[in-house]
């Protein structure tokens, strides 16, 4: 099976200096020969989430509310990768920064491309076990968040039930719960 080609590359739109959101119209070839002349391209950096298990198998979670999410919603800690970093290395930068905690175990549960059709950058998921706290928070996140230390049951709940309202968050801890069960 052949792949969709991008054939030539049009600027719509760049929201500041560019880093967080260009959208482009992509002139894109069909292996069947069609061509798509105006088909929407959304680019944001890359980001990862870690679900992080303290040693005593608490999961670290946060209770916050963002833009485009009605109410409150769950998350776990998550960040941009900055340019030139690696992704692990950025789940452990955003981990320490935004809990206070550094995990002994990483696992890393795959890159996933946020929209198939239109990109929108790629999510890095990852598990850290073996939390402890280190240090104070030192986040730099615009909206107000409560750090919360779950058992597996009340996070198991919180999924099923919808708490995490933002679609990689959700996916993250599904995976890290499946992996959990799993041995490395």
């Amino acid at each position: 099976m052949e792949t969709l080609r991008t054939l030539s590359r049009r600027p719509l739109l760049t929201v500041g200096d560019g880093r967080f959101l260009v959208v482009e119209s992509h002139t894109v070839a069909f292996p069947d020969g069609r061509i798509v002349e105006d088909w929407g391209w959304v680019i944001t950096p890359d980001f990862i989430n870690v679900v992080a298990v303290t040693a005593e198998e608490r999961f670290l979670c946060f209770r916050q509310p963002k833009y485009a999410v009605a109410g409150l919603s769950l998350s776990v800690t998550g960040g941009y990768i900055e340019a030139g970093e690696d992704p692990l290395a950025a789940a452990q930068r955003e981990l320490l920064e935004e809990t206070g905690y550094h995990a002994e175990t990483w696992r890393a549960l795959g890159s996933y491309v946020v929209d198939g059709n239109r990109g929108v950058g790629a999510a890095y998921f990852f598990l850290a076990t073996g939390a402890r706290w280190q240090q104070p928070i030192d986040a730099d996140d615009l909206e107000e968040q409560a750090l919360l230390l779950l058992n597996r049951s009340e996070v198991e709940a919180a999924l099923l039930a919808g708490e995490f309202k933002v679609l990689p968050w959700a996916a993250n801890v599904a995976l890290a719960l499946l992996a959990l069960d799993q041995p490395l």
